[in-house]
């Protein structure tokens, strides 16, 4: 099975490195045939290769299985460089962003429980970069008016609407879908008409609709009433930001970008170049984004090893979690980046 990992910008090389290390015990430990090749992307290819998406990255990435990407830091490219992120997700057609928020850490007192997963559609919406065949979905008519484009369409309302329902026949059968229709009466009305078509063909699970301003809210009082949500791109981005945060923090929440036939794991949090290369990052959100992206590659090759692999790996970096002594400083805890990634392979190892 190949793997491709791509160690981004800033601190994405630091967790890449602590999340093969985690991936070698693994391999080991349910023998499962991985050949993994890190190829450079963003700034490091740039200074390179003169680019921030190498040739060899975009043919590496067709041929493997899956897909391993640390955060990249866009705001540095200069103006004309490509998103590695948005590349890949456009050229494998990653249209769902699954992004589960579960509280991993001990309670603390007046932490309400939430445990959700929000299916976010990846494709379209708001963003500029993906949303358009050709140029881009913002521009400047003059020089005092900027505009953007909005782009929903029925086919990919659809087919995230029944990620989310078939998701939520894993979990407690309940979807909630989130939008402005009250507002944007065309565009999310066209995502509600998609959505509400998909629930009649799943009568075993619960829809119920709520507006975006009151979902940011309602997550913050009552957490723990959601099971899947599901919603367009930029809603979802925000949302999953909240439920992490809530569950948490960005730096255990993890993700998975996913398609017909390629999925990719990428951690939700960003590059946090400020923090690079000292050995203090905390891999937990990569890891588990890892662990999500081994389940689809052993339902989808029916492989039970991976399956296993993806539990063991989920359940040693709770344990890793759960002990402040081996949590890393944004937790705080003491232990660095490589020091959190041995604990975790020495607990898949069984050690």
């Amino acid at each position: 099975m190949k793997l491709l990992v791509l160690p981004g910008d800033g601190i994405g090389p630091d967790i890449a490195e602590a999340t093969r290390l985690a991936l070698a015990a693994l391999d080991r430990k349910f023998s499962l045939g991985l050949e993994i090749e890190e190829v450079p992307i963003g700034l490091a290819s740039l200074k390179t290769e003169g680019t921030t998406w190498p040739s060899l990255a975009n043919d590496r990435l067709h041929t493997a299985d899956g897909v391993v990407m640390a955060p990249v830091d866009t705001y540095e490219y200069p103006e004309g460089q490509v998103n590695p992120s948005s590349m890949v997700r456009r050229s494998l057609d990653l249209y769902a962003n699954i992004r589960p928020a579960r509280r991993r850490l001990p309670a603390q007192p007046g932490e309400k429980p939430i445990d959700l997963v929000l299916v976010r559609e990846n494709t379209e919406g708001f963003y500029a970069d993906r949303n358009m065949a050709m140029g881009s979905g913002e521009f400047r008519p003059t020089e005092d008016v900027a505009l953007a484009v909005r782009k929903i369409t029925r086919s990919a309302s659809t087919r995230i609407a029944r990620t989310a329902f078939e998701a939520a026949r894993k979990r407690r059968s309940h979807v909630t879908a989130v939008h402005k229709a009250n507002v944007l009466k065309l565009s999310d009305g066209l995502f509600l008409e998609a959505v509400r078509a998909v629930a009649k063909e799943y009568p075993d699970v619960e829809l119920d609709e709520v507006i975006i301003d009151a979902m940011a809210a309602l997550l913050v009082r009552d957490p723990g009433r959601f099971d899947v949500v599901v919603t367009t791109n930029m809603y979802g981005d925000i949302l999953s930001d909240e439920a992490g945060e809530i569950a948490g923090g960005l730096g255990i929440a993890p993700a998975l970008n996913a398609g017909a036939d390629h999925a990719v794991a990428q951690a939700v949090h960003g590059s946090a170049p400020d923090i690079a290369g000292q050995g203090i990052a905390n891999p937990s959100a990569l890891m588990l984004s890892t662990a999500m992206l081994l389940t689809w590659l052993g339902d989808r090759h029916g492989k039970s090893a991976f399956t296993e692999a993806a539990q063991a790996l989920d359940q040693a970096v709770d344990m890793a979690l759960a002990n402040p002594a081996t949590r890393t400083r944004d937790l705080g805890g003491s232990a660095g980046t490589m020091a959190f990634a041995e604990t975790v392979a020495t607990a898949v190892s069984g050690g």
